[in-house]
């Protein structure tokens, strides 16, 4: 990989780091590409059950590659690798979470919006300044913002172009918590961690059935809520067993 990097700082987690510093983690095509594989990879690989999306200290993602803009004879948020990449990343079926410091902004917003829980440093600014270049958002980001923050609030981000701080996003629901800008990622892998701990059957119907607030009216929702409800496995019995005797349970992913 050459625009991201993975690791595995503890047990059943992996980071992955957006790696082009010098473009402020621009999302470039190849960027792209590199993220929805090791996502993949994640994905398939039952030793992985969170990961925690980052970038460095002065940038989450500055947005996309305008250099990237003028290529081809459409428009490149219709390029077929990146479109295929941005599918891939938002169907990701573990928890994601994003850790972010510094910039957000364009496709840096739209990428944290497909986080299931966001932690952000205290230098985040994160935006939408589409409009500026006489544009608007292209990866989501108008139809995921509305859902999480609401009307207002989303016209306001994306009709002015002006950044929020985290204090703000927190506030408004983009992010669960501000942490200093060394902790950031740190604080992603803790909650990660925790997360981890729990059978990853159970947290991938969680999420499987949140999500569908986004997708199906409520009572259709409910109404699949109830037949997912109607599972048994493995760690459901390790998790009643354990509760019982006292313990901490011990969840195979069966």
């Amino acid at each position: 990989m050459e625009y991201i990097i993975v690791e595995q700082p503890c047990p059943f987690v992996t980071t992955i780091r957006l790696n082009r510093d010098r473009a402020l983690n621009a999302l470039s095509i190849a960027l792209l590409v590199e993220l929805a594989d090791a996502i993949t990879e994640a994905e398939r690989n039952d030793e992985i059950r969170c990961v925690v999306l980052t970038g460095n200290k002065r940038s989450f993602s500055a947005g996309a590659d305008i250099k990237e803009m003028p290529q081809g004879g459409i428009p490149m948020w219709g390029e077929k690798n990146r479109l295929t990449s941005w599918k891939t990343i938002g169907k990701f079926n573990k928890p994601l979470i994003a850790a972010v410091n510094g910039w957000a902004l364009g496709g840096g917003h739209d990428l944290l919006l497909l986080c299931d829980i966001v932690v952000v440093g205290e230098n985040a600014k994160i935006g939408v300044p589409e409009v500026k270049i006489g544009a608007f958002a292209g990866d989501g980001g108008t139809q995921r913002c509305t859902r999480i923050i609401g009307r207002t609030r989303t016209m306001f981000m994306h009709l002015t172009g002006d950044p929020i701080d985290a204090r703000t996003a927190c506030d408004w629901g983009l992010a669960v918590e501000v942490t200093p800008v060394e902790k950031t990622v740190e604080r992603a892998v803790e909650i990660a961690s925790t997360i981890a701990k729990w059978s990853p059957i159970a947290t991938r119907m969680i999420k499987e059935e949140i999500r569908m607030n986004e997708t199906m009216p409520l009572d259709e929702s409910l109404s699949l809520e109830r037949k997912l409800l109607l599972w048994q496995t493995e760690d459901h019995d390790e998790g009643i067993a354990a509760f019982i005797e006292k313990r901490e349970p011990r969840f195979k992913g069966r």
